[in-house]
């Protein structure tokens, strides 16, 4: 029995979202598919997103829309937002998830190196939320979901760009939603914390490190990645349409 809330507000509209091939942004593709959205995404891992495509259309009986996109590529990037709405439809929500949390020590860091890492983690999130407020505002609403994390709050060693830029999304959020109010847009962030993805079990998520992590939370389980996105589809869908400017924590009682 499927026992997921459905949302209305999305059906039949389109959902874009940056890397969606894999991980959470791969669970989104899936549960907005299931709320009948035109789903688009995009991402570098071509392989992957043509897996997700074949199950996704084998659940749903349709496609999701995709382009091999690099997000850092600012033109390509709003062109495809401009594209798939424009093949898809009203464009009911945009979801900046793409990122690299690479770990890098602040001795290691050099200019290009600190400008690449805001380019992914930063930068792409307020060209695309530029880009889909365009197509907002003539619409006179949506949605613009920013994916920051808890190392925001947290500061964790090593990652002093990937913080920073995590950090610059929170406060990215709280100026567009009062830039984009007047228009009906509502933009939020979402602050998950260490989410079960399978590039994490591959780098970092040892059993050493989950077993520390679980001292941590208030939730011994798992986080995984369709809890962060039924968390997403609330805040995209009309329900939440008196929410905006905030930042939503996603860590099983970490923080």
């Amino acid at each position: 029995m499927d026992e997921s809330t459905q949302y209305p507000s999305l059906a039949e509209r389109c959902v874009f979202i940056t890397g969606g091939a894999t991980g959470i942004g791969a669970a989104m593709v899936e549960a907005f598919a299931m709320q009948s959205a035109r789903v688009a995404f995009v991402d570098v891992d071509s392989a992957s997103a043509k897996a997700l495509c074949d199950k996704v259309e084998g659940q749903c009986g349709r496609r999701p829309w995709f382009q091999s996109v690099d997000v850092t590529d600012v033109p390509a990037l709003q062109n495809a937002i401009q594209v798939a709405v424009s093949e898809l439809g009203p464009l009911q929500a945009l979801i900046n998830n793409a990122a690299n949390d690479n770990r890098h020590s602040p001795s290691e860091v050099t200019a290009q190196s600190w400008r690449d890492c805001m380019a992914i983690n930063l930068d792409a999130a307020f060209f695309a939320a530029q880009a889909a407020a365009d197509i907002m505002q003539k619409q006179g609403s949506g949605s613009i979901i920013n994916f920051s994390s808890i190392n925001a709050l947290l500061g964790p060693a090593n990652m002093p760009g990937y913080v920073t830029a995590k950090a610059g999304l929170v406060g990215m959020t709280k100026a567009l939603a009062r830039d984009y109010g007047d228009s009906e847009i509502r933009v939020n962030a979402i602050l998950p914390g260490w989410v079960v993805t399978d590039r994490q079990l591959q780098t970092w998520l040892t059993p050493e490190a989950e077993a520390d992590w679980m001292k941590q939370v208030a939730l011994k389980q798992r986080l995984q990645p369709a809890d962060v996105a039924n968390l997403a589809l609330f805040l995209a869908a009309e329900d939440s349409r008196m929410i905006t400017g905030q930042s939503f924590t996603i860590d099983g009682g970490r923080t």
